[in-house]
């Protein structure tokens, strides 16, 4: 009796350890739910339909999933939707063969990788159309991929290169085109690749590296449009055991003394267009190796060979075409010419009439400054004038939003009381802010701004209309402005009043300190805040063009409105107060050197901005100091009691704590080159506040 007990103990003990061992976080199972959403519930997953269950120790034959210490190590999702039924694909949706034309591939990786821990993915003839998405460098982990039987189409992303520990790459049956990418010989540990039944084409490149792909063992590039001769080095890599070339364009000849690798035991070099002798190695056929060399011009009594005029048709074909094409490159030569010299003439004829008619100064030459603040690949000023290439993610956010107009000074001295001291809201760098109540009732903030008498109340009109041309949901929107100035075009300009609307809940910092407890922000409503703001700055970067950089990011800066929805403010003001470019072209810095200089300030900033969303605000005192002393402390949990805000620690999950820790130190690199993207660090606050939902959900529960 006392044996047998031990015996059900030690059974119970291993059983507890297991599940302890494998059961999912609760992150990971939010994130297989999403990608089932993702993939339009396929009933290959109908076993995942229950939440309760653990989803490690379901599996069938369409569908497994393997884990280890709470996360997702393999995942294989087998479907039934064939790429193949179609011959050509037009990069849309097809009905009942694709996923919906509401199917988002850059969604879907972009979920698909936060399961960081992921080795072995396998999602084959699952409907997936759209390029392949470079976001798949992310599974860093990954040592088996799969995607066979898809919708793909693109290049293949050079991205993939970065998967250092692949071991096996199946992308058959889609529609991926361009080239075969050189890249593909830098991964060290690939040992099975095939791109079978794609549309690549050109030559196969030669490695630049002197050994090449040393483990791998199987190659299928069958079914392509590759041309140009075979590389031979693929016949003699130590470890290919299988080579499928067969069913492309590959032209020439093989040499004679071609080497093929002793482990090589299979090769398909059939329906090509390759003329001469086959070469020894691949002439003996034996039990150890099977040739296949049909459908080609080879000289050689088997294999159902074409005449040699088969062969040489395609050789007369590219002739002609490459000759076609140089005389289209002669044509477009001569016109270009033509083209350069008419452009000389009018640029001379611009120049006389700027040198004799000043008074008729074009709109651009007014904003010639304005490209060294805010443009980001040295864009022409004609873009500043006109801001027709503010892309459409401008008039985000601006349904229901008044019109910016000009304001006259006699309406904000009614609105403001003449300026009274009692409506002053607060003071900045920038100069005083005062509320405001228009007479349609609307309460307003007016920022006075004294500006550079280099600016004509002209010149500053232009700046301002692209200015108001701003529109994004967390952004403070600026409804019109008023220009205090010698009253004609010409004139110089003394100051400038900036009327925005009206954002009451205060600033950010302020939410952050405990001096009103109930007022204290939780940790799911910080990470709200900071993903609003993360938008809004990753909008001023690539959303517009010229983009703009250098906002000066602060948490005072962020406001919150009656929702504590944030609002981003003194945005772009870089473009009315000069900046110190003089200063820098002194000092030798080009254009490009001070943009990225501007975008890693913002970086840099937004990193002090979730440190003190971490720590509090009186980390802003002393950032310094406390990035030499402190910051080490993150990395125990120890340290992580000392400094971080308590409110924080009692309302946050660890896993969404330290995926912002994570996210912060990265932004606070001293080596700006390992700063991330502002994509980067949005996608990353999102997957935290997506965590820490999960866990206030279950703790619900």
């Amino acid at each position: 009796m006392g044996w047998s007990s031990s015996c059900l103990l030690v059974c119970l003990s291993w059983v507890f350890f297991v599940q302890s061992t494998h059961q999912l976080q609760s992150s990971q199972t939010q994130v297989v739910l999403q990608l089932r959403k993702h993939l339009e519930y396929p009933k290959q997953l109908e076993i995942w339909s229950n939440r309760s269950t653990d989803f490690c120790f379901l599996s069938s034959e369409q569908a497994n999933m393997t884990c280890q210490n709470n996360f997702v190590t393999e995942l294989r999702i087998l479907g039934d939707r064939k790429s193949k039924r179609v011959t050509e694909f037009d990069g849309f949706s097809i009905p009942n063969q694709t996923l919906s034309e509401t199917f988002s591939v850059d969604s879907f990786v972009a979920t698909l990788a936060r399961l960081t821990g992921l080795r072995v993915l396998v999602l084959e003839s699952l409907g997936i159309w759209g390029p392949l998405h470079a976001k798949i460098q992310r599974l860093y982990s990954l040592e088996y991929l799969d995607l066979s039987g898809n919708y793909l189409f693109g290049f293949i992303p050079p991205q993939i290169s970065r998967l250092v520990k692949i071991q096996t790459l199946d992308l058959d049956g889609n529609f991926l085109n361009g080239t075969f990418p050189g890249w593909f010989y830098s991964l060290p540990n690939l040992t099975y690749l095939s791109l079978r039944e794609n549309h690549l084409s050109g030559l196969i490149p030669s490695s630049r590296h002197g050994s090449i792909l040393l483990h791998l063992q199987h190659l299928d590039l069958s079914f392509n449009h590759l041309n140009g001769p075979p590389p031979s080095a693929l016949f003699s890599l130590p470890n290919i055991s299988y080579l499928n070339l067969a069913s492309n364009m590959f032209t020439g000849s093989l040499p004679n003394h071609l080497t093929c690798g002793n482990q090589l035991q299979f090769v398909n070099i059939s329906n090509n267009r390759i003329k001469g002798l086959l070469p020894s190695c691949l002439s003996n056929a034996s039990d150890k190796r099977v040739i296949n060399y049909g459908g080609n011009c080879l000289l050689t009594g088997v294999g159902n060979q074409q005449p040699e005029s088969y062969c040489e048709e395609v050789h007369v074909e590219r002739k002609e075409s490459k000759a076609k094409g140089k005389g289209v490159g002669i044509l477009v030569g001569v016109i270009g010419g033509i083209f350069a010299v008419v452009l000389v003439l009018a640029f001379g004829f611009l120049l006389v009439c700027r040198r004799y008619c000043p008074s008729g100064s074009s709109e651009q030459h007014l904003l010639h400054k304005a490209v060294h603040d805010n443009s980001v690949m040295g864009l022409s000023s004609d873009i500043l004038t006109s801001a027709r290439y503010i892309s459409q993610a401008a008039n985000l956010g601006s349904e229901g939003i008044p019109v910016c107009r000009l304001f006259s000074l006699e309406e904000l001295m009614e609105a403001t009381n003449d300026f009274d001291k009692s409506y002053i809201m607060g003071e900045s760098s920038y100069g005083k802010i005062h509320k405001g109540r228009l007479e349609n009732g609307a309460q307003v903030a007016i920022r006075c701004l004294t500006v550079s008498k280099k600016y004509t109340v002209r010149n500053l009109k232009l700046r301002l209309e692209l200015l108001a041309k701003l529109r994004h949901p967390h952004l403070v929107c600026l409804l019109g402005f008023c220009i205090n100035g010698g009253g004609r075009d010409e004139s110089n300009a003394n100051e400038v009043y900036l009327i925005y609307e009206y954002v009451p809940n205060g600033n950010y910092r302020a939410h952050l300190s405990d001096n009103s407890p109930e007022k204290t922000l939780k940790w799911a409503d910080r990470l709200s805040a900071l993903i609003g703001v993360a938008k809004a700055v990753h909008f001023l970067h690539t959303g517009i063009i010229p983009g703009f950089f250098n906002n000066r990011l602060k948490a005072n800066n962020i406001l919150l409105n009656e929702h504590l929805m944030a609002k981003l403010s003194d945005y772009g003001l870089s473009i009315v107060i000069a900046e110190d470019e003089d200063h820098n072209e002194a000092k030798g810095q080009g254009l490009n050197s001070w943009q990225m200089k501007s975008l890693e300030d913002d970086v840099y900033s937004f990193g002090f901005i979730l440190l003190e969303s971490i720590v509090g605000p009186t980390v802003s005192a002393r950032r310094e100091a406390f990035l030499q002393n402190e910051m080490v402390s993150f990395g125990s949990q120890e340290g992580r009691r000392r400094i971080v805000d308590p409110l924080v620690l009692s309302s946050c999950s660890q896993e969404s704590l330290m995926i912002v820790i994570d996210i912060t130190n990265k932004c606070l690199s001293p080596d700006s080159s390992t700063r991330p993207s502002f994509e980067d660090v949005l996608w990353n606050l999102q997957y935290a506040a997506q965590v820490q939902a999960n866990a206030d959900g279950d703790q619900r529960s």
